[in-house]
């Protein structure tokens, strides 16, 4: 065999791209017991490379000869060859890269044979004949002969072998997931598949993109506020009806949208729409490596006395309650693979560190939801709870339990707790879709004194497109959908005061950022905001509108454009928004103000308009409450008074003075319960016409 005729390290060779494109590489090492090499190359800026079959090498480099059939194995006395050899043509002059001349050094007039063959002696030798065929790094020098005086039982495989053997294998797997994607691809090449127009565009389109996806070995970035995009798989129901994946993520940071669009002489055509987050995870994407770059690293901020906030948006049937709470496995939920869990057990491993030892801190936690502007305690049979603020000007949630926990076993539990009495209902993206808010709060406080040092709030929030249930024919909807679709924009708002750092945050304009306001007060706050998106053609609009709710967030935040500074009230086509019955509706003014692209003012008048039904609501059973304690008392006068009379000589005219004082205050109460009752009447009248508003 020539030594003119190998395949080496350096050596320059044409490759093939997936899109067709044939341009130079160079070999960068020889795969051991595989028949493939690896090779790079430059572009726009990076260094690239991808492994390639040696037969494919062969194939689009004619005038290198496939290698012959495998000679007889050498003598077990024989010397291993002294470089790496394939037949080929004696003509073909490799182009493997040689060492430069040591300085002041005369260059000598060897051949090109010659100065192959001294290179090729700093390269192992491939020996085609070992392993059945396989390529095989035969070694060289004193470990050659340390392998073969020692004994096979006492040869270990080093960690390098086994990353060998891992990538090996990952590979192995890799191919056969790509033979499965190219049956699929050739079935769906058949014009069967519903959408198969839209198919090609989208593949023809993707072939063009350079793919890197994120990893487990990428940085950590830190943001005081991190939003990041993290895209779900096909469901069995979207795959039986062959629904198109129309969400490409080419990078870990850039996501995709293949929007179908159809012409006005309905041609099809697709509308690429690209947006980008500071992480973007793919479908392959576990919850562990989801919390790793999205609330792990919030974790040490309540150790450092701060506030910490991470939660999961998007359309129904997006994951989150997946990705907050745990897998599922049918109706079946494991816990201890949700981003609840993991903070929990990443909460117990720093409080047994030695620098967070002596600060003598107990961890508790509590569980509740907001359902339709209502707060619910998850963890004591959902008793409604009140949201207060004191004098101190500090919200605080009224009978809300904390369970002090000592380890991840008992936070489990609570989580499962709450879980199965969360309000859910039915809808057309799920059977059990999550109608409320669900905040898992994890907080450390000081053992002796109690005192707050530091909270973890973890929530799920209800899907985005309940919003558009204000124009639903039932109030009870109507409620739901005002309650989500104020709150998510509150909690935009409120993030958006956050990152500028503004004189005002507008926490009263929902439930939801009102018991958060911790979270968006202080210098030590850092939030995490995971948007879940679905991939089919059939969710594209919810899925943009998600993506774009994204986008607006981390638009707002430090690095975006600067504050407007001054928050004003809504007053195209004659807004008014002087009929403010609270600091609450103050607030929602300012949130309207700054979204009049998504909240028009017969929005803006149905939240205004809900807001005071809330409030009279409260009031109202707050009264009849009342009512029904003084009324009790009033009994007991009554009996205290007709036992009066079983008396001989009883004082005829102190009885009926009384009884006319007992009268009089019963029929004050139930006069101011029934002028409350009328005009809570007359404010849900006032809804229903709101509503009605919002459909013309």
């Amino acid at each position: 065999m020539s030594e003119g005729n190998s395949l080496g390290v350096g050596m320059n060779i044409d490759i093939q791209r997936s899109d067709g494109r044939v341009h130079s590489a160079c070999i960068s090492g020889i795969n051991p017991g595989t028949d493939s090499v690896t090779v790079e190359w430059f572009e726009r800026g990076d260094t690239k490379g991808k492994e390639i079959e040696i037969s494919a090498i062969f194939a689009l480099n004619p005038n290198l000869a496939a290698p012959a059939e495998p000679p007889a194995p050498a003598p077990a006395v024989a010397p291993a060859p002294a470089q790496s050899q394939i037949p080929a043509p004696k003509s073909r002059v490799s182009s493997a890269k040689v060492a430069p001349p040591e300085p002041n050094k005369p260059l000598s007039k060897a051949t090109p044979r010659e100065t192959r063959a001294s290179s090729a002696k700093a390269r192992p030798s491939i020996n085609p004949a070992a392993h059945n065929g396989d390529l095989y790094v035969a070694p060289a020098g004193p470990l050659a002969k340390a392998q073969k005086e020692a004994p096979a039982s006492s040869r270990r495989r080093s960690n390098v072998v086994k990353e060998v053997d891992r990538i090996k294998q990952m590979r192995e797997e890799r191919r056969a997931k790509q033979l499965v994607q190219m049956k699929e691809r050739a079935k769906d090449d058949d014009g069967t598949h519903p959408h198969w127009e839209f198919l090609k565009m989208i593949r023809e389109f993707t072939d063009q993109l350079d793919f890197n996806p994120i990893s487990t070995s990428d940085k950590v970035e830190d943001h005081q506020i991190c939003v990041c995009v993290r895209k779900r798989p096909l469901n069995k129901k979207e795959q039986n009806k062959k629904d198109l994946d129309v969400l490409t993520l080419p990078s870990k940071d850039k996501v995709l949208v293949h929007e179908p669009k159809l012409k006005v002489d309905l041609t099809k055509y697709l509308e690429n729409q690209l947006f980008r987050f500071d992480y973007a995870f793919n479908e392959d994407a576990t919850n562990e490596m989801v919390y790793k770059f999205t609330a792990k690293p919030l974790v040490q901020t309540i150790f450092n006395r701060g506030m910490a906030t991470c939660f999961a948006y998007g359309q129904t049937g997006s994951g989150k309650t997946h990705t907050m709470g745990g897998n599922f496995s049918g109706k079946n939920q494991d816990v201890t693979k949700g981003i609840y869990a993991l903070a929990a057990a990443d909460v117990f491993r720093q409080l047994n560190r030695p620098e967070h030892k002596s600060k003598e801190l107990a961890v508790h936690c509590s569980f509740f939801e907001i359902y339709s502007g209502k707060v619910f305690d998850l963890l004591n049979k959902k008793a409604k709870l009140r949201v207060l603020e004191d004098g101190k000007q500090q919200v605080q949630v009224v009978g809300l339990q904390e369970r002090t926990v000592k380890n991840t076993d008992d936070v489990l539990k609570l989580i499962g707790m709450g879980n199965n009495v969360r309000t859910s209902g039915q809808t057309s993206a799920n059977q059990h879709s999550s109608r409320s808010h669900a905040v898992f709060q994890i907080i450390l406080r000081k053992r002796t004194s109690g005192k707050l040092h530091g909270k973890f709030s973890l929530i799920d929030l209800a899907g985005n497109e309940r919003g558009k249930d204000t124009q639903s024919s039932n109030r009870q909807t109507r409620m739901e959908g005002a309650e989500i679709n104020k709150s998510l924009l509150a909690l935009k708002e409120c993030i958006r005061s956050l990152g500028h750092r503004t004189a005002h945050v507008p926490f009263r304009a929902s439930k939801l950022t009102q018991v958060l306001r911790d979270s968006f007060i202080g210098d030590n706050t850092r939030t995490c905001m995971i948007a879940m998106v679905s991939p089919g053609i059939s969710s594209c609009e919810h899925t943009l509108n998600t993506l774009r709710y994204a986008d607006r967030v981390k638009e707002l935040g430090p690095s975006g454009p600067g504050d407007h500074g001054v928050y004003g009230s809504p007053t195209k086509n004659g807004g008014s928004p002087e009929r403010s019955l609270s600091p609450s509706n103050s607030d929602l003014q300012m949130l309207c103000t700054h979204n009049e692209e998504e909240v028009s003012v017969e929005m803006y008048t149905f939240h205004e308009v809900m807001n005071q039904l809330q409030e009279m609501e409260e009031q109202v059973v707050d009264y009849h409450r009342n009512c029904l304690e003084e009324s009790k008392n009033l009994i007991a006068e009554e009996e205290q008074l007709l036992a009066m009379t079983d008396e001989v000589d009883y004082d005829v005219e102190d009885y009926c003075s009384g009884l006319e004082a007992i009268l009089s205050r019963k029929i004050q109460i139930l006069s101011d319960l029934k002028d409350k009752v009328s005009n809570f009447r007359s404010q849900i009248s006032e809804e229903e016409k709101a509503s009605k508003n919002i459909k013309k």
